[in-house]
């Protein structure tokens, strides 16, 4: 889909998109056409009680008066209450409601807005971002789709004063919706197309003509660091395991060149660390058979971090920011780990394995505390789908995060706002970290059935140290089975925008 800003002006033909405020209030674009259906519009809107409400549509076929082919109207809300979110929200429902009608192209016509903190060039970026959020399929295994169920629209022109500001914005905010894309793409991906040698090598493809630096470490390299709890993970699978590392030096490149100016005196990069369980049976403690296929997308927090750092180079961010993506497949067979087993993580600390199923916490553990020893980061945040017991306590509307430090946890629920991408502190304490205690090593990998999510959280604290740190279950938000404004059912990317805010808000130059 081709996006294009333009000097605002109504076209005389084609389909064009116009707004109306709350209570009936047309904008500048939706007067002038009604002036030329001699008021057909408000009439329109009268007899279908269309009052400009949030997320109200109207359309109007071959409108008399006009040569336009197709007038969408849409309900704008309240001036007060609009701001990025809902343009991008608005964005997203014009796209849903006109790019499988046969629609080839249309316009936006977007107009300055008493009590609107955007002005226009900004209204067309956020627009823009919604639109092409929600344009994302995953059909390459398609092969016998009828033409007439694949989306028509192929261009969008967005009509406004400033839009050559607003083209500007876009570009830096459509190069974060490529990191999504990348995030979606990953989590969509069957496991037997996915699997830890096939990421690491899309990572490497996707990321180094970016200037990210990729490095894949085999299994050789980690048994010599010592990351027995991840290898005990991927010992049962017949595909190897993998630990990427990527790296961004945006900042020392920027400063390299003489631009860019310290806001934070950071004395290692930002670090992102994501589980990446390619497929997850539950090992010897085999998961039910019911809902097993959804557990393709138990890299989600590895997909996160890939996406991110393709918006991060993407846009040329102004920081050093590293990830570390931890890649197994978790599969019952003779050499499988068994319950019971007890491993040697990198950081000595040994963990008895009570619940095969509970592995991705092992395959953070040493990842964790990998990049704590070779990069000692200034901060490390971990995405993970972690655990069943998150979509118990928040549902799929937002995710948990657990934190050692309440400056970073606060940025990072502060950008989820920003976002839409919302984040809940929960505890952590000692009672639950004692919940841990093994009587045969220095801990087990389950607390028991009360506090899962909470427990599992105590767990990954024992291998990051003093980093401030914080950690991101995204069980409930990594996979959509419906429809939202800017994110189609399937996989949401959630965290990359989350996350790439963070970085421009708190630590970017």
């Amino acid at each position: 889909m081709k996006i294009v800003f333009a000097k605002p002006g109504l076209p005389e033909t084609g389909v064009v998109v116009v707004g109306v405020l709350a209570d009936g209030e047309l904008t500048a674009s939706a007067a002038a056409i009604d002036a030329a259906m001699d008021g057909g519009l408000v009439r329109a809107m009268e007899s279908s009680r269309f009052e400009g409400k949030k997320d109200q549509a109207m359309s109007l076929l071959a409108p008399a008066g006009t040569k336009l082919d197709r007038v969408h109207v849409v309900g704008l809300g309240k001036a007060g209450d609009l701001d990025a979110r809902r343009f991008q929200a608005l964005g997203g429902q014009v796209y849903a409601a006109l790019a499988g009608r046969g629609v080839g192209a249309l316009s936006i016509a977007l107009d300055a807005i008493e009590d609107c903190e955007l002005d226009p060039g900004d209204m067309a970026a956020e627009v823009a971002l919604g639109m092409r959020l929600r344009s994302y399929r995953f059909d390459k295994y398609r092969t016998k789709e009828k033409k007439e169920d694949k989306p028509s629209l192929k261009t969008v022109r967005l009509l406004c004063e400033g839009a050559a500001a607003g083209r500007k914005a876009f570009s830096a905010q459509d190069k974060v919706a490529e990191g999504v894309f990348l995030t979606r793409d990953l989590v969509s991906e069957p496991s037997n197309v996915l699997y830890p040698i096939s990421f690491a090598k899309i990572l490497q493809d996707e990321l180094e003509p970016l200037g990210v630096e990729v490095e894949v470490l085999t299994p050789k390299a980690m048994k010599k660091l010592g990351m027995g709890a991840l290898l005990g993970v991927a010992q049962g699978s017949a595909n190897e395991p993998r630990l990427v590392v990527m790296q961004w030096r945006g900042k020392t490149k920027a400063q390299g060149k003489g631009k860019g100016k310290k806001t934070k005196d950071l004395q290692g990069p930002l670090a992102f660390i994501g589980k990446g369980v390619t497929f997850d049976s539950g090992g010897i403690s085999l998961k039910p058979s019911g809902g097993m296929e959804e557990m393709k997308w138990d890299m989600g927090g590895a997909g996160v971090v890939a996406g991110l750092m393709k918006a991060l180079a993407g846009r040329k961010a102004k920081v050093d920011a590293v990830g570390i993506v931890g890649l197994v497949e978790n599969m019952p067979s003779g050499t499988a780990q068994r319950p019971g087993d007890i491993v040697t993580s990198m950081s000595g600390q040994t963990i008895e394995v009570l619940n095969t199923d509970a592995e991705g916490r092992l395959v953070l553990a040493d990842a964790l505390w990998y990049c704590k020893e070779r990069f000692k980061p200034s901060a490390m945040i971990d995405l993970a789908t972690l655990t069943g017991a998150m979509i118990i306590a928040l549902g799929h509307e937002m995710s948990g995060v657990f934190s050692n430090d309440d400056e970073l946890c606060e940025a990072m629920v502060a950008a989820g706002e920003q976002v839409g991408e919302k984040l809940w502190r929960l505890p952590m304490g000692e009672a639950y970290d004692r919940m841990l205690k093994s009587d045969a090593a220095d801990m087990k990998n389950i607390g028991g059935r009360g506090a899962g999510s909470i427990t599992a959280a105590q767990f990954l604290k024992r291998f990051v140290g003093d980093v401030p740190w914080a950690h991101i279950d995204i069980a409930g938000t990594a996979w959509s089975k419906k429809d939202e404004a800017t994110v189609p059912k399937g996989g949401t990317g959630f965290g990359v925008r989350l996350l790439d805010c963070l970085v421009a808000e708190s630590y970017e130059d």
